[in-house]
């Protein structure tokens, strides 16, 4: 498993900027990429939780690093795939249907990871609900403190004036579609798509500031929960909906 990682890791390292000229490419790199974050889940998924040794915590604590940035790596390539051509970036064509279907600008809408904290959470707290009732405290993201709770409610709305300010500026890219018609200058063109990629890297910004955000105010124990929800939530939906684009083909 350890060769199998550090191969995985290789893979990715190994696409640089020029790499990323198409959108076969990016495609690639999505597909080693996520790869690569089924080998890190499994990883976090060993890990006693809570942690019984200092080891253990230690484990815990850079696996958790080791996942975030293995999303920031995910942004930084898709950066330059972007830049270089943002209409395909949009068009995804390495997802599939549903995935596409859920998206936000490109990607995951950044809000979703509050409803999934705590939703988490709920079905944590009612595990343990017992326990709770009796003083004991599991750790867990159903043991979160009230002033975390607070921190989640908080971080919550500046997303959402975030998530809502960017719409609104792709809603008036959109509005400005005409300009695309009436335009013979490749210049004015060329500045529309710019503000296009500048509106899907504000996205993707937003994107990668929410999960360090939410990491942040976290136990490495609760972080740990939580980034392991996220990423079966992605490895769900892209299954079901590969399995639906299959199953609509071979109609």
């Amino acid at each position: 498993m350890h060769q199998s990682n550090t191969q995985t890791e290789l893979i990715v390292s190994d696409f640089t900027t020029t790499d990323m000229g198409s959108t076969t490419s990016f495609g690639r790199f999505y597909e080693t990429w996520f790869d690569q974050l089924h080998h890190l889940v499994h990883q976090l998924r060993q890990v006693p939780k809570p942690p019984t040794t200092q080891d253990d915590a230690t484990h815990l604590c850079l696996l958790v690093d080791k996942l975030v940035n293995h999303y920031a790596e995910y942004y930084r390539v898709k950066s330059v795939a972007v830049e270089r051509d943002v209409l395909s970036v949009f068009t995804a064509s390495w997802a599939s249907s549903l995935e596409r279907s859920l998206h936000w600008i490109a990607g995951w809408r950044p809000t979703t990871l509050f409803h999934l904290v705590y939703t988490e959470s709920s079905i944590m707290f009612e595990s343990h609900i017992i326990d709770i009732l009796r003083g004991l405290k599991t750790g867990d993201l159903g043991d979160l403190s009230p002033s975390q709770f607070r921190r989640v409610s908080e971080l919550q709305c500046e997303t959402v004036k975030e998530e809502n300010a960017v719409t609104e500026e792709l809603a008036e890219w959109q509005d400005g579609a005409s300009e695309f018609m009436g335009s013979s200058c490749c210049s004015d063109i060329d500045d529309k798509i710019g503000r296009l990629v500048r509106i899907v890297l504000k996205a993707d910004d937003l994107r990668l500031r929410t999960v360090r955000k939410v990491v942040e105010f976290l136990t490495p124990q609760q972080a740990a929960e939580f980034l392991i929800a996220a990423a079966e939530l992605q490895f769900g939906i892209r299954f079901w909906g590969r399995n639906e684009d299959l199953h609509r083909h071979s109609l």
